[in-house]
């Protein structure tokens, strides 16, 4: 173990596995299927990397419930877990193509979606994840659920902050119900959005926790303290915490987990310039890193473009040393 972060590169529990380190690599959507060679060779790449924990980017969880079998994910898994690394997959809502809002979908559609994420997670757990994560940050549909002046329902899913928050809470309450104690379940979460603020976050994953939530994955904390926001549920909760921000100073993802501001720490873009990270700080080779530019011309900016998410730094055969 380094000297330089030993809490960083020290192991901890997620459910019934337990994680090398407390780096992970965050659900980040890259435009190749993920069951393609390719796909298998991006996420693989992670894993050898060194991350604890490798979080698939976030899968259509009606497609993962009504057409994708266990063994068709197994390949998946298995291109994580062969490389050292816990396996996470991340459940993104999908309902209909004209669901666009809280207020589009019937209060039987939204049922049924609560149902696809249960079966979504016992699929997921049969091919041999760790954990899943239910999407609810970002301003997308289930974070769109807490906005007052986005949801306008009059049903149980909406009106107060309550009835706001059961759409999320509902859908925790059924994962844990079907894939039963041996899947970690996470959440990404927005603590402060449009029309709502911490303390309302805070009264919601109070809600969350009693339904089943293992771990609250905090996204995005603020720039000026890359942890604060994730330590106001770490101090009121206890319960693990991931922090993302800022994360790829090495110093400062040690700094917030000594501190207790969290668990875990979400490295995201540093990883796809150079996925060796974990390994090279844990080693005391900083000077051998690739340095994330932020320029956002390969990941992002192809992502614009509909091109697979890459780097400007990467070499043209990156993945090719990941395919099988």
């Amino acid at each position: 173990m380094t000297q330089a972060y030993p809490t960083l590169f020290s192991p901890f529990r997620l459910g019934a596995v337990e994680l090398r380190n407390r780096v992970v690599s965050p659900p980040m959507y890259q435009v190749r299927p993920v069951l393609s060679p390719e796909g298998l060779a991006w996420h693989r790449r992670l894993a050898a990397g060194g991350a604890g924990l490798v979080i698939v980017e976030g899968t259509s969880v009606k497609r993962l419930a009504t057409k994708t079998a266990a063994d068709d994910l197994r390949p998946l898994v298995e291109a994580i877990h062969d490389e050292g690394a816990a396996a996470a997959i991340q459940l993104f809502p999908v309902i209909a193509d004209d669901v666009t809002g809280p207020d589009d979908p019937t209060t039987g559609q939204l049922d049924t979606l609560v149902e696809h994420f249960g079966r979504a997670a016992a699929v997921c757990a049969e091919a041999g994840f760790d954990g899943v994560e239910p999407h609810g940050a970002h301003g997308f549909l289930l974070n769109q659920f807490l906005m007052p002046d986005r949801n306008g329902r009059t049903d149980k899913y909406g009106g107060s902050p309550e009835g706001r928050g059961r759409l999320a809470v509902s859908i925790v309450e059924q994962v844990r119900r079907v894939a039963g104690d041996g899947l970690a379940i996470l959440f990404r979460h927005t603590p402060v959005g449009e029309g709502y603020g911490l303390d309302d976050s805070l009264a919601f994953v109070e809600k969350l926790l009693a339904s089943g939530l293992d771990v609250l994955d905090v996204s995005p904390a603020r720039a000026d303290d890359v942890a604060d926001l994730a330590g106001a549920f770490k101090a009121r909760f206890g319960c693990p915490v991931v922090a993302v921000g800022g994360m790829e100073d090495p110093d400062a993802a040690e700094r917030a987990l000594r501190l207790g501001r969290c668990d875990l720490v979400a490295v995201g873009r540093q990883l796809i310039a150079d996925a060796q990270w974990p390994h090279k700080v844990r080693d005391g080779r900083l000077d051998e890193i690739v340095r994330c530019r932020k320029c956002d011309e390969a990941c992002f900016g192809n992502l614009r473009e509909g091109k697979p998410a890459a780097c400007v730094q990467w070499p043209d055969d990156e993945l090719a040393a990941y395919v099988r």
